[in-house]
């Protein structure tokens, strides 16, 4: 009875060990970025886009930017319809590093770079009775934020992280950064944008009982 407890002992002693090793080497081990990815920006270390974790709901999107619309509709005076190269073109652009918090638990922090969202809901002329801002992406996924959030926290529609353009994993052709929101706010692959006085409307998750505010 002994011996094989001793040789249980010393099977839980080796895997302990390999469990250790493993990890020394995870943490030691340099770490794969994306081709010009930095991890540093003015004097603040960033995290990588490697560090995100996948958890959208039907995986990663393959968006053809030939075909690609964005669409601005509802409380408008103008509908607007922007392709990729228009949006890149046409808007000024801003950097700004900012922290995504997930509910999961984990958390991300990145130099985003795009364009204040203001700006572009600005040329559709948006209508006064307009307070909610609904958010519609490529794979059918949806959330909302009130305008009023929007314009004073100077949002930012995002087409590059890290100084490289937006994998597909990670939202091309723009992803929103929900500064100060959790990351079910952080809509990827936007397709269309629509100003609306329902606040009664709740997106994906918060239809499944997530936060509607998802303030951190």
């Amino acid at each position: 009875m002994d011996n094989r407890k001793n040789i249980f002992l010393s099977i839980l002693i080796i895997l302990a060990l390999i469990f250790i090793g493993a990890g020394l080497y995870l943490q030691n081990s340099p770490r794969t970025l994306y081709p010009g990815e930095i991890l540093e920006y003015e004097g603040q270390d960033l995290s990588s886009i490697n560090d995100f974790r996948e958890n959208s709901i039907q995986g990663p999107q393959e968006i053809n930017v030939s075909s690609y619309r964005l669409t601005i509709t509802g409380l408008v005076n103008e509908t607007k319809e922007y392709t990729y190269e228009v949006i890149l073109n046409s808007f000024q652009k801003y950097r700004k590093v900012t922290t995504l918090h997930c509910i999961e638990g984990w958390s991300v922090k990145i130099l985003w770079e795009g364009f204040m969202l203001e700006e572009i809901l600005d040329t559709a002329r948006v209508q006064p009775e307009s307070v909610i801002v609904i958010f519609r992406a490529y794979d059918g996924y949806s959330t909302s934020l009130p305008l009023e959030y929007i314009e004073n926290e100077n949002i930012l529609l995002a087409y590059k992280m890290n100084d490289i353009v937006l994998p597909p994993e990670r939202g091309f052709p723009f992803q929103l950064v929900a500064e100060s929101k959790y990351g079910y706010k952080w809509i990827k692959w936007i397709t269309e944008i629509e100003l609306s006085a329902d606040t009664d409307y709740r997106g994906y998750w918060e239809s499944r009982g997530y936060s509607n505010d998802a303030s951190i």
